[in-house]
């Protein structure tokens, strides 16, 4: 009877919080899904009217469409390519001892605390700008000529901003899960003669498993969404070079006020995402189960 009391009462207590994040999740995407019905254009409302599926086949057959969803595929696989097999080589390397260790970790992390616009602009202006970037002062050191890279390479450009931006947290992420191996495993691993190499693929990786599988899946989901580094650097171009589907999503609703097509696409990438995040959470349910 107890038992049955206190479960009782956690339900109730928890019931605020479960309501409130409910109403918070599920109005706005409500809706978002009844203006995909609508031919919605805040400029002109009294055209509004009900059109069923048709702004969905119209997002689906821009010719921006699958260009914004291969580069954002693209996008989010290089850019956890990059942090994950970056963080464990930073892992590795800040789990040794040396001085001023703690000022090195400060350093290696605070890329994660500069707010995407503020890091697209550094990145923008600072490090690849053709003119005075620091890129085009060492290829000019070199003799080399300066590589525009948002005009030349738009895409890789904004993968190496974000890249640069979630790195820290992967390091983060798998430096903690390092330092929690077990030091009689390695000084029993290096008393039976195992090298560097053979530590790192029998015991380390193995061990830093489930820090890898954390990584990904939260990097995935905020990777999805990436906005602004777009709209700051290449707003999307040349073409839909560098367009992803969130990016394509803001030109429709905010460029051409097409709320409808715009709230379709919305649809669209939360769909996307929840596919990305079932498979995602699979994974990392059978990783943690071993």
């Amino acid at each position: 009877m107890a038992t049955r009391q206190t479960r009782g009462l956690a339900r109730l207590m928890l019931a605020p919080s479960v309501i409130f994040l409910f109403v918070w999740m599920i109005v706005p995407l409500a809706i978002t899904l009844w203006f995909s019905f609508q031919q919605y254009n805040p400029l002109n409302p009294i055209n509004d009217r009900f059109v069923w599926f048709a702004n969905y086949v119209i997002f689906y057959s821009n010719p921006a469409f699958f260009a914004a969803i291969l580069n954002t595929l693209v996008l989010v696989a290089s850019v956890l390519a990059i942090t994950v097999i970056g963080g464990i080589l930073l892992a590795l390397l800040l789990d040794q001892p040396m001085w001023g260790q703690g000022i090195v970790r400060i350093l290696v992390i605070s890329p994660f605390f500069v707010m995407p616009p503020v890091a697209a602009l550094v990145w923008k202006n600072m490090i690849l700008h053709p003119g005075y970037g620091v890129t085009a002062d060492i290829a000019r050191f070199f003799g080399l000529q300066p590589i525009d890279w948002f005009a030349n390479y738009p895409l890789f450009s904004i993968i190496m901003i974000v890249a640069w931006q979630w790195l820290p947290f992967a390091t983060l992420i798998l430096l903690t899960s390092l330092q929690s191996l077990d030091g009689e495993q390695k000084e029993a691993a290096e008393m039976d003669g195992a090298g560097f190499l053979s530590r790192f693929w029998y015991l380390t990786l193995p061990h830093l498993s489930r820090g890898i599988t954390v990584v990904i899946l939260i990097q995935t989901i905020f990777l999805l969404a990436v906005y602004a580094e777009i709209l700051v650097t290449t707003n999307g171009g040349p073409g839909f070079a560098s367009t992803n589907l969130p990016f394509l999503v803001y030109q429709k609703a905010s460029l051409e006020f097409r709320i409808g097509q715009a709230s379709a696409g919305g649809i669209i990438a939360v769909i996307l995402a929840n596919i990305v995040a079932f498979f995602l959470m699979r994974a990392v349910g059978k990783n943690l189960d071993k």
